[in-house]
């Protein structure tokens, strides 16, 4: 099998699982788009390889291959970015639950020693 196929095959494998996924209610939908828009250009590419070599050589980007890496490299980038900004607002969440809950906490003492 040469390289078209087996990237092919792994694009509808990666969908399948992340269609999957949604299904069983394991990835949220904000989450699994990007990841389905990922597998469907992946797919893309890798089914129409003359169009990776079109867009690659508009981007002058003369070793097609660099491409799908820069795309994986600035997609991996921008979703770290969005994990980073959603654990740091589920930090502050936590944070302040903790607060209210020692808040409450020292409330019910104080009742229960009166």
């Amino acid at each position: 099998m040469n390289v078209y196929v087996w990237a092919i095959t792994f694009c509808l494998v990666f969908i399948f699982i992340s269609i999957e996924l949604i299904r069983r209610q394991k990835l949220q939908e904000q989450y699994a788009i990007l990841w389905l828009v990922l597998g469907f250009i992946m797919a893309l590419f890798s089914v129409f390889p003359s169009l990776l070599d079109l867009v690659s050589h508009r981007m002058h980007i003369y070793y097609a291959p660099s491409l799908l890496f820069l795309v994986g490299l600035l997609f991996s980038l921008v979703f770290i970015m969005h994990l980073t900004l959603v654990i740091s607002k589920l930090h502050r969440k936590l944070t302040r639950l903790i607060q209210e809950v020692a808040l409450l906490q020292e409330e019910l003492r104080g009742k229960g020693s009166e």
